[in-house]
């Protein structure tokens, strides 16, 4: 192993890596201009970093997709926020960001996944709170049996069904993995953008820094849905390249036996695009759940 290198055991490719991911992190928490909280819990053996701001009477908690955490998150947060409510972000273990970088903690299952968000739920939140996942995080967020989910917003949900791949994505996804750079991270999520929407240079400059210095993982595999019936809606951007209505809507009624709210114009990253219109889905009608 060369001086310096993470080995296999870690999401990241040297320690001056993890370093630099790290600090990108705290920097863009320090320049946010909402006031906000952190602390760290270990929930499955994995030490779990979170971000606390708000103090609404609706705690939400946003759990991320592949390679997001809550320092790539903050327009959502501060939408939340905005919006009235407390809010806690989580950033997920073996993904980049100030959790545990850790590989192979899951064994690759949702089920792991889920139990741990079970337990950050009941270390970190007093009372029934609304979840709000996004793609790998929504699936985790579908996973998980706490009882102290009231709520769930599922936004562009993977666990559901395949994500479609086109030679687009995939083109775009093997440049920015094998050739680190702006521009490439840039197609990437102009990619997973709806059309027209152009990324934040915070996070090109994140999802750069990403394919430097971190091991991406997979898409998750099937939900193991729990038994205890929860509200939960289902939120798509129209243009989503990953799950195109027609792919997601039948496995929403099939699996969750509820339709898509559809943001029109919207991509994969309808989180990064539409923040205050998640926002406003927290405190909206629900449909009633049997059980």
């Amino acid at each position: 192993m060369s001086r310096g290198a993470e080995g296999t055991g870690s999401i990241y490719r040297t320690v001056a890596g993890r370093e630099s991911i790290r600090r990108w992190c705290l920097a863009q928490l320090e320049a946010w201009p909402v006031a906000h909280g952190r602390m760290t819990v270990t929930a499955m053996g994995a030490e779990t970093h979170l971000v606390t701001a708000g103090r609404g009477a609706t705690t939400v908690v946003f759990v991320p997709g592949t390679n997001f955490n809550a320092a790539a998150s903050l327009p959502l947060a501060g939408a939340l926020v905005a919006a009235g409510h407390r809010v806690v972000l989580v950033d997920v273990p073996g993904q980049p960001g100030l959790s545990s970088g850790e590989r192979g903690l899951s064994g690759g299952r949702l089920s792991w996944y889920g139990a741990w968000l079970s337990v950050v739920l009941e270390k970190a939140c007093a009372g029934p709170v609304v979840v709000m996942g996004h793609s790998f995080g929504a699936a985790i967020a579908l996973s998980s049996a706490s009882p102290s989910i009231d709520r769930l917003v599922l936004a562009s949900p993977g666990g559901l069904t395949k994500l479609r791949l086109t030679p687009g994505v995939l083109a775009a996804s093997a440049a920015w993995f094998l050739r680190p750079a702006p521009a490439h991270s840039a197609r990437l999520l102009r990619v997973m953008h709806g059309p027209g929407h152009r990324p934040r240079e915070a996070l090109v400059e994140w999802m750069t820094l990403v394919s430097q210095h971190a091991r991406s993982s997979g898409a998750p595999g099937a939900a193991e849905l729990p038994v205890r019936p929860v509200p939960r809606l289902v939120v798509n951007g129209s243009h989503d390249v990953f799950l195109p209505l027609n792919r997601l809507r039948p496995a929403a009624r099939t699996r969750l036996g509820v339709d898509l709210d559809v943001i029109d114009g919207a991509g994969h990253l309808v989180v990064e695009e539409h923040p205050a219109a998640l926002a406003a889905l927290v405190g909206g009608s629900w449909p009633c759940v049997d059980g």
